[in-house]
């Protein structure tokens, strides 16, 4: 049984563009958890009519 995943894989440009595009997406998710959580430190609350959808 072979895995998809191997080091063969990892080696062939197709590899190197996943763990790229898995670098990013790791690095995009960290940025965008850092500015909420630096938004949420620095945020006022404020008064807004609360909204149920039906």
């Amino acid at each position: 049984m072979k895995t998809m995943f191997d080091r063969e894989f990892f080696s062939s440009k197709l590899g190197i563009a996943a763990l790229a595009s898995i670098i990013a997406m790791i690095s995009f998710n960290a940025f965008a958890l850092d500015q909420q959580i630096c938004l949420a430190a620095d945020a006022n609350p404020v008064d807004a009519p609360l909204v149920e959808l039906a």
